[in-house]
């Protein structure tokens, strides 16, 4: 994603066969979701919508994090790029 003057935040979704459950980390302007590999495999491969975890972060706070699917549009948009979307559910063959 671009902002004003250059700037830049990136957002990963990254599959980890390391990670034992979702976790969040942010630096140098990304913000990186880490899924256990199984648990992508899953989301990614059924009609099962989003992913959801808690963190506990260094200062105590809790981090609440929620990853969902991005369906196409039922409708085209003009200046739409639906190419990395999953299908729409309701969108009828």
């Amino acid at each position: 994603m671009r902002f004003a003057g250059g700037h830049t935040f990136d957002y990963i979704l990254e599959s980890s066969p390391a990670t034992v459950k979702p976790e969040a980390h942010i630096s140098n302007n990304a913000l990186t979701v880490r899924v256990p590999e199984n648990e992508i495999l899953q989301w990614s491969t059924t009609e099962q919508v989003s992913i959801s975890a808690e963190q506990i972060l260094d200062d105590g706070d809790l981090l609440k994090i929620l990853v969902e699917k991005d369906f196409a549009c039922l409708a085209p948009r003009d200046g739409e790029d639906e190419s990395d979307m999953f299908p729409n559910p309701t969108q009828e063959d």
